[in-house]
């Protein structure tokens, strides 16, 4: 072999351990999640401490994330640490949460570098959680050695450059009701569509009285990427313009108007788009909107692209359309 090929093949080498390394941090299974929702946080270990087996495994709970309860681990002992929350948090059934479980550890047990093993605990992601990541820090403990998955990125930090990241969760926002509430009549299951790193969730548009020329559409956005994208624009089949607006106080008046230049969307950001804020307008309508319509459209993305959508239509006045998934916890 020619030193020319040795050195080619020996620097591939490198960059794939580098590679390999970057892959087998603790990470979480599910990443993004609905505040005001159960969750099942699935930790996911793939790999020792250079050869040597994990041995004990510790997860730091982030405030807001309440009412934990670790699932038993054949071969392994679970201890948790209790305290007090820094507020008080509304649970189900009326009930006020203000202190629960503060960390799981998982130890006894012995996991071979080899192997890949899952640690799994439950929790309901309180409702004052804003959108945007939480994270969990981990400790992994091994037989010689350990690992600590706990940096967190500083404000504009790549988390990629971090060396040893903690499991990161994405909160997503609440899907909102408009004008209140339980009572709000609503149309089927919120839909959710992905296009790279952005997830778009629950489109939804209100009916329109007859002889209408102008309708608002609603949606959520997330980005989970590094970079910011925006949305430029889009088209409707039942509209001739499609716009972005924004609703903004202007001399003690408040006022709509289109962004010239689209909304932007940052990464780790969630931007809820809702009647008084952000939101879609279709001008110059060619038909109404009804109803119980499922109606086509497409997003403009800068960076993204196209996504085609569906609006769910509910009635005029009332919310936006349940998420999927809702349930409750015990």
């Amino acid at each position: 072999m020619s030193r020319k090929a040795f050195l080619a093949l020996s620097a591939l080498g490198v960059a794939s351990l580098a590679s390999a390394a970057a892959q087998a941090h603790v990470t979480l299974e599910t990443r993004e999640a609905r505040s005001g929702t159960s969750y099942k946080a699935v930790l996911r270990v793939s790999h020792g401490c250079t050869g040597s087996p994990t041995t004990k495994v510790s997860a730091q709970i982030p405030e807001g994330v309440i009412a934990v309860k670790p699932m038993p681990k054949p071969g392994w002992q679970i201890e948790t640490v209790r305290g007090p929350y820094g507020q008080s948090y509304p649970y189900f059934h009326g009930q006020q949460l203000s202190e629960g479980v503060k960390e799981i550890v998982w130890s006894g047990g012995k996991l071979a570098d080899d192997h890949y093993d899952e640690f799994v605990f439950s929790a309901y992601l309180a409702r004052d959680l804003k959108p945007g990541p939480v994270y969990i820090p981990v400790t992994q403990q091994c037989e010689k050695g350990e690992w600590r998955w706990v940096d967190i990125p500083a404000n504009g930090q790549d988390s990629h450059a971090l060396k040893s990241p903690a499991p990161a969760l994405i909160i997503l926002a609440q899907q909102s009701e408009p004008g209140g509430g339980h009572g709000a009549a609503t149309t089927g299951e919120a839909k959710t569509y992905k296009a790279g790193s952005l997830t778009v969730e629950g489109p939804w548009a209100r009916a329109t009285p007859g002889g209408a020329k102008v309708a608002g559409g609603y949606l959520t956005i997330t980005n989970t990427g590094q970079e910011p994208d925006r949305l430029i624009g889009g088209t409707v089949p039942f509209a001739r313009r499609f716009e972005v607006h924004e609703m903004a106080m202007e001399g003690g008046i408040m006022r709509m108007r289109p962004l010239a230049n689209g909304l932007e969307i940052k990464p780790g950001e969630t931007v809820e788009l809702k009647p008084g804020a952000h939101h879609l307008m279709f001008l110059d309508l060619t038909s109404g909107l009804k109803v119980g319509q499922s109606v086509k459209g497409t997003l403009q993305f800068e960076k993204a692209g196209k996504v085609d959508v569906e609006f769910k239509v509910s009635p005029i006045g009332s919310g936006a359309p349940k998420p999927a998934g809702h349930s409750h916890h015990h």
